[in-house]
């Protein structure tokens, strides 16, 4: 028998509770690693029961982790991140064989020719990728909710290992029979009372757009906020406003007409990232591989 007070885990819970964590589900978890739906719930009960606690709110066939379930779930990711790196380093890859590779980015654009380029050293693996605002994808970053990340966002934190890219300018885009459209070069200041239509915060584009405006004293009318890349354009071509837009994430679209900024240089440079404590797992480090040498 344990003492009384003496608290005990062992690895194989600590991972069914992660599995469980990842998949959102028991029986989801249970597909996904190949282990019986009893087991890996007999080793989570076990657990919880070991420290008193309770791990999931168990309703109809999804989980939810509870706020300690939720602080557990960061440790375990943090953990199986450090003994994947060390199967990497111990095991010495070279090649990639199979995989499956979290990536979150800010924009498809940049990341998708990285993805192509692994898939063609390796079609065996896969991918989950997720779109956000550049802030969003570096939370998930630092919260090992992904491997790596695409970003429009320049960090500097000894933790995170980057790989310049490419450089982007925003610039602004309005419906052909707005009367901006008539205009392929247009002042900051044409913006003046004007109508925009911007991604939310934490947006880049948005980031530069209103940095440059407050610089330069300029107060737009009304701000309609979308939060993704398609519903501004959508917003735009239904007339909400002018929308700011990278320039290579326009394309050809005969509803809108392109205008760049005149008399500002809004520059961005975009980066992939992944964090240092993982470079060498494999996966990782063929897509920073990857990214540099595209970037050359």
């Amino acid at each position: 028998m344990l003492p009384i007070g003496f608290f005990y885990m062992t690895p194989t819970q600590l991972r069914a509770f992660h599995l469980v964590a990842e998949a959102g589900s028991f029986s989801a978890a249970a597909r996904a690693s190949g282990l019986s739906q009893p087991n890996l719930s007999g080793q989570v009960t076990a657990l919880e029961k070991s420290y008193g606690v309770r791990l999931f709110d168990r309703k109809s066939r999804n989980v939810t982790p509870t706020e300690t379930g939720r602080q557990l779930h960061g440790i375990t990711t943090r953990l199986f991140a450090v003994q994947d790196e060390a199967q990497a380093l111990l095991a010495g890859e070279r090649a990639l064989s199979r995989g499956h590779l979290r990536i979150a980015a800010d924009s498809v654009h940049h990341v998708v020719p990285i993805m192509g380029a692994l898939r063609e050293r390796a079609g065996s693996l896969t991918f989950a990728l997720s779109i956000d605002n550049s802030a969003v994808v570096l939370d998930r970053l630092l919260r090992h909710e992904a491997d790596v990340a695409v970003m429009a966002k320049s960090v500097s934190d000894p933790r995170m290992h980057t790989v310049r890219l490419r450089t982007d300018r925003v610039v602004l885009f309005a419906p052909v029979r707005h009367a901006l459209a008539r205009r392929r070069r247009a002042p900051l200041a044409a913006l003046s009372g004007q109508e925009l239509v911007l991604r939310e915060r934490g947006s880049i584009t948005r980031e530069a757009l209103e940095q440059a405006m407050a610089a330069a004293d300029i107060r737009p009318g009304a701000i309609v906020e979308v939060q993704t890349r398609e519903g501004v354009r959508e917003a735009v071509a239904a007339g909400f406003g002018i929308g700011a837009i990278f320039e290579s994430e326009l394309g050809e679209d005969r509803r809108f007409r392109s205008i760049a900024i005149a008399d500002r240089d809004l520059a961005v440079a975009e980066y992939a990232a992944c964090l240092q404590e993982r470079r060498r797992v494999a996966l990782v480090r063929a897509f920073m591989d990857e990214a540099s040498r595209l970037a050359a």
